[in-house]
């Protein structure tokens, strides 16, 4: 199992990226592939860490919806064609800087690596 660590700051990556890639109009969102597939293919990559992420750390941090992040990246990566991007869009500009601090939090909280 790799460390926690590891998959909190790729996490916070992923986010940052999204971030990046949504600092657009909403139009400009749904009129591009292109950024869409980036938003797409990071939130997979942002959901699946957090889906490795130890039962100890999770448990620890009730206050992230995990098992709502495990959700949505079954519909991410099982259910790719019933993908919904106004929902997405939404997830993108409401939810995603709430777990952006969640997920800070829990790095600043994090003990050292040795």
């Amino acid at each position: 199992m790799k460390d926690d660590r590891l998959y909190v700051e790729h996490i916070l990556e992923c986010i940052g990226r999204i971030q990046g890639y949504c600092r657009i109009e909403e139009a400009t969102f749904f009129e591009s592939p292109v950024v869409q597939d980036a938003v797409l293919r990071n939130l997979q990559i942002l959901t699946e860490s957090a889906t490795r992420l130890s039962p100890d750390l999770k448990a620890s941090c009730p206050e992230v919806d995990w098992k709502g992040v495990a959700g949505f990246r079954n519909v991410l990566v099982h259910d790719y064609l019933g993908i919904n991007l106004r929902r997405v869009w939404e997830i993108v500009r409401l939810d995603l800087p709430a777990l952006q601090a969640q997920i800070a939090a829990i790095r600043d909280n994090l003990p050292n690596a040795q």
